[in-house]
């Protein structure tokens, strides 16, 4: 008799975003051209000004899902607070997180349901696209089609969809590299986050957020499955983020890594005001 692998009924597109409004509309239209539309689509907005606040509620209007919009003042790159708002009103069973500069293949959504397994979270990986091609896509009318020709050949692979080859390396892949991840393209089941208390809030500035999470969840006995050749995600050009907090975040990383540590005090349920 074939296991029967339980799929989630509901799914939540969480998107995180901060000060660029042109990318983000540009991503919330990949999100509508799914072969598999979300339930609901939410906003993790980091403290931007009032031209997103403008723009989302233009776009409630024309999306075809539910479009909310969770946000928090600006005091700093504050990516797991405004996570974990969102994560906390999400009302499906499962969440697909990117971010606001993502595109996504129209296939993305269903890709990761299609991997998805009961007690696992998914990783996927991003192609970049450069400044020039950015600034085109940014700028493009109507449905927006990336020139994967343009693409460096170490960018290629990335950009290709197999269901088949992804579905014999989503447990092969770098396998034995656990830190791999790219919180632009992760999913998991939102019952999973909530028992590790979700993103540790002490971590600001940028870097270290992603992986630490997940190491707890791996902690918890949570399988880690990659994404390769499915849920094509093409990263728009930008500026790199200051990374000025980068080693305290790391030495948090590694204590939780040491430590195997499950739960933060620092999440969801909390007492902190970060």
């Amino acid at each position: 008799m074939a296991i029967q692998i339980k799929k989630p009924k509901t799914v939540t597109v969480l998107v995180s975003t901060y000060n660029w409004p042109e990318a983000l509309e540009r991503c919330l239209q990949t999100v509508w051209e799914q072969d598999r539309l979300p339930d609901e689509i939410i906003i993790a907005d980091d403290g931007s000004e009032e031209e997103t606040r403008n723009l989302i509620d233009r776009l409630k209007i024309q999306s075809p899902v539910p479009l909310i919009h969770v946000w928090h003042p600006d005091k700093g790159f504050r990516l797991s607070v405004i996570r974990n708002k969102a994560i906390a009103v999400a009302t499906s069973e499962y969440i697909i997180q990117i971010d606001g500069d993502i595109l996504m293949d129209s296939h993305f959504i269903s890709d990761h349901l299609y991997l998805v397994e009961k007690n696992s979270f998914l990783c996927g990986s991003r192609v970049w696209i450069n400044q020039e091609h950015s600034k085109e896509l940014l700028n493009q009318k109507g449905v927006i089609k990336v020139d994967r020709s343009r693409f460096p050949l170490s960018s290629i692979l990335n950009s290709v969809r197999s269901k088949f080859l992804s579905k014999f390396l989503a447990d092969r892949y770098k396998k034995n590299q656990p830190a791999i991840l790219r919180g632009c393209n992760m999913s998991f089941w939102k019952q999973d986050i909530l028992d590790i208390n979700g993103y540790n809030e002490s971590i600001q500035g940028w870097g270290s957020e992603d992986s630490e999470m997940a190491f707890r969840l791996m902690n918890k006995g949570v399988k880690k499955r990659f994404l390769k050749f499915a849920a094509v995600a093409y990263h728009l050009y930008h500026k790199e983020n200051n990374k000025d907090n980068l080693a305290n975040n790391d030495i948090i990383l590694k204590n939780t890594i040491e430590e195997k540590r499950i739960w933060t005090e620092y999440g969801i349920n909390k007492n902190n005001t970060f």
